[in-house]
């Protein structure tokens, strides 16, 4: 197991957010720049990539630390009685309502309430959360007295909210009071690097929360989840190492074992779809990435072969597709193999170098000179 490289200083909240990636360490900075102050965060990314645990670090990076935290899950509340789920109500302002009620903020008072999928949230409400951001005042459902709150909001979502507003699904005003500071998770797969670190984090609380021995973990095993798509991101791989921890009680934990896991245990062909429920566009850019990575691991297989000095023929799914003509000998040098990959990648996504990049697993940066290097 790799070991996981922690400050000795860091507060348990931002230990929280594990990661060496270069996206990863610019989260954690923008926690530390915008914590001390009370000024409204929007956090964005996919789902499951931790939006919450940031949430929580900026809360107990701040100064309201010793008040509440509340999180509010805008999705989850029924329209009809969200307003006084968050306000409060009076008692008599509605048939059930036979006593009063204080709503979430005045719960949070002094602390920090947190909007979590505020693009879910009913248009209607969201000019009153606005105020409360401008002023600290609202009113209780039921009730005409004003009353003030000192609360910090936080808000997060996996929507575009530029096109929730551009669709009349979200207002502009809230919108812009919103992204003045804009934290932005990378997705899973665009930050690889910190699997293997993530990985022996979870592992390790597992197995020493259910009393099972500590696997090893092979270097082709971090290579296979390194290689998987992490549609679910985080919260996809620490479900799936708790239930392969639990499920191989122990025993080692190699590429083969961990991709009959990914594969939910059958066998198939690596390009097949197996989620369902998603457009045929999501499906067909899904079955690119996965041949991308089938032809990345095949250039890794050359360069092993080519410097260690033995001729053989190519791989064999080199051989069925059209990447190469199958004469017996490799043809190409590791150059003009990676400046193919490169190019395949650039015209598999229209020229998208961020896109190219996530495939190819490789940073934008690496990507941007490679370009230059090889004149693509």
């Amino acid at each position: 197991m790799r070991g996981i490289m922690t400050s000795n200083n860091e507060q348990d909240s931002l230990r929280s957010l594990l990661g060496r990636s270069i996206g990863m360490q610019q989260v954690v900075e923008i926690i530390k720049q915008v914590a001390p102050s009370d000024i409204a965060v929007l956090i964005t990314g996919e789902s499951g990539t931790g939006k919450e645990l940031v949430a929580r670090a900026i809360h107990e990076q701040s100064p309201r630390r010793h008040k509440p935290m509340i999180t509010v899950n805008c999705g989850a509340i029924p329209e009809g009685i969200f307003e006084s789920e968050i306000f409060g109500h009076e008692k008599g302002a509605f048939t059930s309502a036979d006593k009063m009620r204080r709503g979430y903020f005045e719960m949070a008072n002094g602390g920090t309430v947190f909007l979590d999928e505020i693009g879910e949230m009913p248009i209607q409400v969201q000019v009153k959360i606005l105020r409360i951001l401008e002023t600290g005042e609202f009113m209780r459902v039921g009730s005409a007295e004003v009353k003030s709150v000192d609360v910090r909001i936080l808000a997060a979502t996996n929507r575009d909210l530029a096109q929730a507003v551009s669709n009349g699904e979200f207002r502009q005003d809230l919108y812009f009071r919103l992204k003045a500071v804009n934290i932005v998770i990378p997705p899973l797969r665009e930050r690889i690097e910190d699997i293997p670190l993530m990985t022996d984090y979870f592992v390790r609380s597992f197995c020493q929360k259910n009393n099972i021995p500590l696997p090893q973990i092979t270097e082709d095993g971090y290579r296979a989840l390194q290689n998987n798509y992490w549609e679910g991101n985080v919260r996809e791989l620490k479900n799936t190492l708790e239930s392969m921890v639990i499920l191989e009680r122990g025993q080692q934990l190699d590429a083969d074992t961990i991709q009959r896991h990914l594969s939910g245990g059958h066998a198939g062909g690596p390009l097949l779809p197996v989620h369902v429920g998603r457009s045929s566009d999501q499906l067909e850019r899904e079955m690119v990435y996965r041949a991308l990575l089938d032809l990345r691991r095949d250039v890794a297989e050359l360069r092993q072969i080519l410097t260690s000095g033995i001729t053989t023929r190519v791989p064999s799914r080199w051989q069925r597709g059209e990447v190469i003509e199958d004469t017996g000998e490799i043809p190409l040098s590791l150059e003009d193999a990676e400046k193919e990959q490169i190019q395949r990648a650039l015209e598999e996504f229209g020229g998208n170098r961020r896109k190219a990049a996530q495939a190819l697993g490789i940073g934008e940066r690496t990507l941007y000179r490679k370009i230059k290097e090889y004149g693509l």
